[in-house]
């Protein structure tokens, strides 16, 4: 005669989901952690050999921007305005570089740790 039921294990599985769900809330938590963490970092990029600086926070919110007086032409805003564009760019992009790396960090046990 068959077995009944797709688990093995039988009566183990809640024992097993606890467990899963205790892994699930701890992971959460170090999740909550990094983030805060990460929203208090701060990242700088310059652009046009440094003329312009930007810094972003892990909020995605410009904290900073520093020109040098030799980029500010009133001849050439647009030029100024593509190193504005290219730095804060390069900031958001290292910071969510950082996000990435923690998050992978954060859940890269997970490979195969699922039983389904």
């Amino acid at each position: 005669m068959a077995k009944r039921g797709g688990f093995p294990g039988g009566m183990g599985m809640p024992g097993n989901m606890n467990n899963l769900m205790k892994q699930a809330q701890k992971m959460q938590k170090q999740l909550e952690e990094n983030q805060k963490a990460l929203e208090e970092k701060e990242f700088t990029a310059s652009a046009g050999g440094g003329a312009v600086e930007v810094t972003v926070s892990g909020k995605k919110e410009i904290t900073k921007v520093k020109l040098s007086e030799e980029v500010v032409d009133p001849d050439d805003i647009e030029m100024l305005e593509d190193l504005i564009m290219a730095a804060t760019n390069e900031a958001l992009r290292k910071m969510e570089e950082e996000n990435a790396a923690v998050m992978s960090k954060l859940t890269g046990g997970l490979g195969g740790g699922f039983p389904f």
